[in-house]
């Protein structure tokens, strides 16, 4: 009998098993609304995990980084998701919008008219971004974040908060990972205020742990969860020499606020650094809130982790894209299919809801 695919219990979430979809990324949001094709999407893969964690979603305007991402800011948006929350429940799954503001990284022209590229300083990161109307452009300098932008922040992640509970969502996970606006307040390289969200990791950790706060206020502890991501380095967030004592702080910041869950990113399966035992065992041994992990994981590995108490939840991410009926493959020992990467991020059905189940 297989733990993974056994069912079980986080918080308030009778989940019908162990396995998560990971947040991907997919650009099909036209006009960054959701729609019809993107609930057909996680509907497909709804019947093979317990949880899904949907793509980035923007909180906010001048938090949509990328071309055709979705949004969790406007009526529209909310009724887009509807569709989705619903083919998803339809399934028995459950489902978390990861709510994702992408400061930096970002172009002006991937942004709604008035949009701004916002970050903790006036720092551009390292390299380009695709704009559907000129390319690949470079990543811009950002305009550091006022008191006043960053009480409106706040105040946008809340109300997104709320606006997924309006559309079906059983909760939301924070992006504090992957050098997106959350980490790069953490990270000493985008951040060098010297005001109360600046300087050592207490301020630097000050706006996250606001934004936990904030949401957790408004919607529910067991309704919050958080993807962060110590050693990663994509993004222009090179490696320091504090970042386990750093992130080993912000993890008990949020185990005291009893958040649902934390969800590890590991890349090292991809070539980023190797995040140490040590951390690991600090978020499963020091932490209350549930873990996450992700990384790499195949059917073994996935089971043997949760077999052994590791992780309370497994999540992946290419072998759902490519898999709707994964879980039936792995159970089966049937072969997968491999993930088409030229499609990842392209508008239309083609490389997202074409990939074929088995009989």
């Amino acid at each position: 009998m297989s733990k993974l695919f056994s069912k079980t219990v986080v918080g308030p979430l009778a989940l019908q098993n162990h396995l998560v979809m990971s947040p991907l990324t997919r650009s099909r949001a036209i006009g960054n609304i959701p729609n019809e094709l993107m609930a057909q999407y996680y509907g497909q893969r709804a019947s093979s995990v317990g949880l899904i964690i949907t793509e980035g979603t923007s909180s906010s305007p001048n938090g949509l980084g990328y071309a055709r991402i979705p949004g969790m800011f406007s009526a529209e948006q909310v009724e887009g998701w509807k569709l989705v929350t619903k083919a998803v429940h339809a399934q028995g799954a459950k489902i978390f919008v990861q709510l994702m503001h992408c400061g930096r990284i970002s172009h002006p022209l991937n942004l709604p008219q008035g949009g701004r590229v916002l970050a903790p300083s006036a720092i551009a990161a390292a390299g380009e971004m695709w704009t559907d109307s000129k390319q690949m452009q470079p990543l811009p300098v950002p305009e550091a974040l006022t008191e006043a932008d960053l009480k409106l922040t706040l105040e946008e992640y809340v109300r997104a908060a709320q606006n997924a509970l309006a559309a079906g969502f059983d909760g939301i996970e924070l992006h504090s990972a992957n050098g997106y606006l959350l980490e790069q307040f953490i990270r000493p390289n985008s951040n060098q205020r010297t005001d109360a969200y600046g300087g050592p990791i207490e301020g630097r950790a000050r706006f996250v742990l606001e934004v936990a706060d904030a949401t957790i206020k408004a919607i529910g502890r067991d309704k919050v969860g958080i993807r962060i991501s110590p050693f990663g380095v994509f993004n222009d967030m090179p490696l320091y020499p504090e970042m386990e004592a750093d992130y080993t702080y912000l993890a008990r910041q949020l185990n005291e606020r009893g958040l649902l869950y934390i969800h590890l990113v590991d890349h090292s399966s991809m070539g980023a650094p190797v995040i140490p035992d040590s951390m690991r065992n600090t978020l499963r041994n020091q932490s209350n809130c549930a873990l996450i992990l992700s990384g790499g994981y195949d059917f073994k590995r996935a089971e043997n982790d949760v077999a052994a108490g590791k992780a309370d939840l497994i999540a992946v991410g290419k072998p759902i894209l490519a898999n709707p009926d994964l879980k039936k493959r792995w159970e089966t020992g049937t072969a997968l299919n491999a993930p088409d990467m030229s499609t990842f991020y392209t508008p239309g059905p083609k490389g997202y809801t074409d990939y074929p189940a088995v009989a």
